[in-house]
């Protein structure tokens, strides 16, 4: 029999995108429907949504004296349908799924993603016109947190998945805010979604859901610990027995070197001396001397410090004494944007830095740079180091989630036997991060070396089929729990 699954998500790309979040929804539950899943997303319908599929009104549901309408579309490029969650009074306004077009936290946070998470429990239950039972709902981060709350609720209910991507967000909100959405009080204890006086959507699925998961295995271990767990890694260590973590993938289909169409010139691990061509491509259009021998270190984050950013800030008078060119692209805290801008106008020569974020660029910078930075303080899974081995772009990251599991570092023993894939290092320092990019250097100038680093890293199997397939087995152990 078919898996029925309904994947409750606050953004999916290519619909809408503020993280890494959106690139999991986008592309998880495409590979479980090539599994044989019957999976269906569900999430709110923005007004800065773009799809280039038609959209249909199916219903319209009444939850909390409110009435929301339920469109219905298709993740473009996919056969995989979306249920869009329509209200205009909450989610008919300029800006993204938590900001508004200044920047600033939508103050109804708590009402609109509570309506959201009321109406995913609607469809759940099939109380929703939509004539479609799930066995399971796989929810996301603290958004959909209350979905498993609001479900241990109900008599006959489906199974609940809750993943975090992300413990440092939580959806807390005043005692106050219980009474303001008219939650069901029975949920209101330290057991349930109270946390410190204040409500916690992330507690609701942490502490209801049948089987909770995360990103990567080391951060499912990290999480349990008070470095990491954010006041809550004792609830995850009670519940270890339900916790797992499993890697996300990338979307072959669209970081592919071979076919992608963002980057001047295509290559494979065959036709690896192409990516030259890349870098001078990359070199040019950032205004950087166009020179095939300088080794790009290329940089793509948010400017803030759990990804290391005033790490690689304090680095930067050392790293642009060294034969090197540096690219940037993101946006964050004012002040390291600031920084990062005084530092590449007073070396136009070795550092070009773009503000904001530009899909076209990213792809761009994975083809054109040689080595690729993320000395992130925490990292549940990190993408970018999956997309670098993929582009023959070697990471350097610092010994952390995701990026621990992924990146095997090129010490001497395994760039011998093949396994190495870029370098690693372990404490969140500047010196620490210096001397890991010494270390790539080191080895850049050994040409042998430096393509069997980039040949080991782009034969690494990081497709969403792979982790799909581990979803499968969690959700085969789950379907009679739920029943």
């Amino acid at each position: 029999m078919i898996k029925k699954i309904l994947f409750v998500t606050s953004e999916a790309h290519p619909l809408i995108k503020t993280g890494g979040l959106a690139d999991v929804s986008g592309s998880l539950p495409k590979a479980l429907s090539g599994l044989g899943v019957d999976v269906r997303l569900i999430m709110p319908n923005y007004q800065a949504i773009k799809t280039t599929e038609e959209i249909f009104y199916k219903s319209t549901v009444r939850v909390n004296h409110i009435d929301a309408n339920i469109l219905e579309t298709r993740l473009p490029g996919t056969q995989v349908l979306v249920w869009l969650v329509d209200c205009p009074e909450f989610f008919d306004f300029p800006g993204n799924p938590y900001v508004d077009e200044q920047g600033n936290a939508w103050a109804n946070s708590a009402g609109r993603f509570a309506l959201f998470c009321r109406v995913a429990v609607e469809v759940a239950m099939n109380r929703s016109y939509l004539d479609w039972t799930p066995g399971i709902i796989h929810c996301n981060d603290w958004q959909s947190g209350l979905v498993p709350a609001l479900l241990s609720l109900e008599a006959s209910r489906p199974a609940t998945v809750f993943t975090i991507h992300n413990m440092a967000y939580q959806g807390l909100f005043p005692k106050s805010t219980l009474t303001a959405l008219n939650l069901p009080k029975p949920l209101w204890n330290p057991a349930g979604i109270e946390f410190n006086g204040m409500l916690s959507f992330i507690k609701g699925g942490l502490a209801y859901a049948d089987r909770i998961t995360t990103v990567s295995p080391t951060y499912a271990v990290e999480i349990q610990t008070a470095d990491y767990g954010y006041g809550l890694e004792g609830l995850l260590s009670h519940r270890n027995d339900a916790l797992t973590g499993i890697l996300n993938g990338i979307d072959l289909g669209q970081w592919n070197p071979r076919t992608d169409p963002a980057i001047s010139e295509h290559y494979d691990i065959s036709t690896l001396n192409k990516k030259q061509l890349n870098k001078s491509a990359l070199q040019k259009k950032l205004s950087l001397p166009v020179d095939i021998n300088i080794p790009v270190f290329a940089l793509i984050s948010r400017l803030v410090e759990q990804k290391g950013i005033d790490l690689v800030v304090e680095c930067l008078p050392g790293m642009l004494a060294l034969p090197l060119q540096f690219v940037l692209l993101g946006r964050g805290d004012k002040e390291f944007e600031q920084q990062l801008s005084r530092f590449a106008k007073t070396h136009p020569d070795k550092m070009a830095i773009t503000l904001g974020y530009d899909e076209t660029l990213a792809h761009q910078l994975e083809a054109g740079a040689d080595i690729f930075l993320m000395p992130s303080r925490f990292e549940p899974c990190g993408l970018n180091q999956l997309y670098s081995q993929r582009y023959g772009t070697v990471p350097i990251v610092r010994k952390t989630g995701g990026l621990a599991d992924t990146v095997v570092d090129a010490l001497p023993e395994n760039l011998g036997n093949k396994t190495a894939t870029g370098f690693v290092f372990n404490e969140a320092t500047a010196g620490t991060l210096m001397e890991a990019i010494k270390r790539a250097l080191l080895v850049y100038g050994q040409p042998e070396a430096w393509k069997q680093l980039q040949a080991t890293g782009m034969q690494q199997d990081h497709s969403w089929h792979k982790s799909a397939k581990d979803y499968m087995a969690l959700y085969e152990k789950l379907v009679p729990a739920g029943r």
